[in-house]
């Protein structure tokens, strides 16, 4: 791959990521805790564009955008690390199946569908070991941190998925070309 290639899958990631991070300011926060993440929606969109490593870059980048923005809540540099930097790199795994989402003609929302479980789960699996590991001492009290973590981050987890597959399944119904393959392939980033 070319360096005018490279340079375009990041800018790519990079804009891609800068929407999420737009969307991420929106207010989708259901008490203290349980958060809606609508930036799934336009990570998951670059994921299936360009592969797998131009998600995992658009999820670093997103990630790093929280800190730019303030948009963080801090207890120590390694949780900071786990549920800013590695979750969101997570969140690009939605571009594992990228391929079968192209190759397939007829199965394209249930790719599209099972894309979006893929990175918000990998990605609220970190927040879910973060949860257990340094905000379980906020659990309720009779709650364990563990149980307390799974049923925050698995309620985010599950209700981000949901509406991020409803979104963009209306998006594919109402402009599939955006989720057209790049011809760009991010082989070297």
């Amino acid at each position: 791959m070319g360096k005018n290639t490279r340079v375009l899958v990041m800018v790519q990631a990079a804009i891609f990521a800068a929407v999420a991070m737009v969307l991420s300011m929106l207010p989708t926060t259901i008490g203290t805790s349980l958060t809606i993440s609508l930036g799934m929606v336009p990570l998951t969109i670059t994921s299936l564009r360009a592969g797998t490593k131009a998600g995992l870059l658009a999820g670093l980048i997103w990630g790093l955008l929280h800190f730019v923005t303030g948009n963080v809540m801090i207890l120590g540099a390694l949780q900071a690390f786990i549920e800013y930097i590695i979750a969101f790199v997570f969140a690009g795994f939605a571009g594992l199946i990228a391929d079968k989402f192209h190759s397939s003609s007829k199965r394209k929302p249930l790719y599209l569908i099972l894309s979006v479980l893929i990175g918000t789960f990998a990605r609220f699996f970190w927040h879910f070991i973060a949860g257990v590991v340094y905000w379980g001492e906020y659990a309720p009290e009779g709650w364990s941190p563990l149980y307390f973590s799974f049923v925050m981050n698995g309620a985010s987890a599950l209700l981000t998925a949901i509406i991020s597959a409803l979104v963009l399944v209306i998006i594919y119904a109402v402009a599939p070309i955006i989720f057209k393959e790049d011809t760009i392939k991010p082989s070297n980033i």
